[in-house]
């Protein structure tokens, strides 16, 4: 079973940036897409950022576009999501996902694997 481990959460003054990291502990054959998605206390998960392998993407969610930034090295199986200008409505814990689906440019559903997150706290 691959794991993903999220880093680089923090609290931040709004307006300020973060880097974040998500590493699978393996790359299996097959594996074909990461994302990133978020999620506040009591309120569903959203999906923020995702890339694909192949090269499609990336894919971002309305709410971040133009303010973040996801990016991948396939050699070290990591992700990263670059966080500028960050709002006190992006505070939230941020979570790693596998084989996120997405079809024709959108995205459609996540996969199964999940990391345990890393909280980002934006303040006013």
């Amino acid at each position: 079973q691959v794991q993903l481990v999220e880093s680089g959460g923090g609290f931040v003054q709004a307006g300020e940036s973060l880097k974040l990291s998500c590493t699978a502990s393996r790359r299996s054959f097959g594996d074909y897409s990461m994302a990133w998605f978020r999620q506040d206390p009591g309120k569903r998960r959203q999906f923020v950022a995702g890339l694909t392998w192949s090269g499609a993407g990336p894919f971002y969610a309305d709410a971040v576009k133009g303010r973040f930034t996801i990016s991948g090295d396939s050699e070290k199986n990591t992700i990263y999501l670059k966080m500028n200008d960050l709002k006190p409505e992006d505070t939230a814990d941020y979570y790693c996902n596998l084989n996120t689906n997405f079809l024709g440019g959108h995205y459609l559903g996540p996969g199964d694997t999940w990391g345990p997150g890393t909280r980002v706290t934006v303040s006013s």
